[in-house]
């Protein structure tokens, strides 16, 4: 019995590391973290489109080789954020909706020159669709597009 004592251990740590790599990572940890922001507005959840996860994760690997975050100007809305250490789908998501304080729905505009475009995007209401992804750069960094249909951001239209 002791010859599979070992292995057994071995298996059992493997498949909590991948566990633990995809943690906090997942379709619906994109969802969930957009939907929450949604919801506070009043605007209905998005779905996830394997067509646009596609297309988030395309992109993203072109931006593998420098984690720059250069927009991809496709045909859909785009957020991207990158960091380092464990940066996740969740952490990433936060960032844009850690905008909120600074977007001014009397004004339709951002505040105290700050930026609060990511978070309006994850707001806009005609934004239904959703793909993310995430991919390790060679640098050590972390890249994460989310790609939003319709997109939104739309000069003069209010989010919701």
């Amino acid at each position: 019995m002791n010859t599979f004592k070992t292995p057994s251990l071995l298996i059992v740590a493997i498949s909590f590391l991948v566990i633990a790599t995809n943690a906090q990572n997942s379709q619906q940890d994109y969802l969930t973290a957009h939907n929450n922001a949604r919801a506070q507005v009043g605007v209905a959840n998005l779905v996830w489109d394997t067509t646009v996860a596609t297309y988030a994760l395309n992109y993203a690997n072109t931006r593998k080789a420098n984690c720059s975050l250069i927009h991809s100007n496709g045909p859909y809305g785009e957020n991207l954020a990158k960091g380092s250490g464990n940066f996740t789908a969740i952490a990433a998501v936060k960032l844009w909706v850690d905008e909120k304080p600074y977007y001014s729905y009397t004004t339709n505009a951002c505040t105290g020159g700050q930026q609060c475009l990511h978070y309006t995007q994850v707001v806009w209401r005609e934004s239904v669709k959703i793909g993310c992804a995430r991919v390790q750069c060679t640098n050590g960094w972390w890249f994460v597009s989310c790609n939003y249909d319709a997109p939104g951001n739309w000069i003069g239209e209010y989010p919701y």
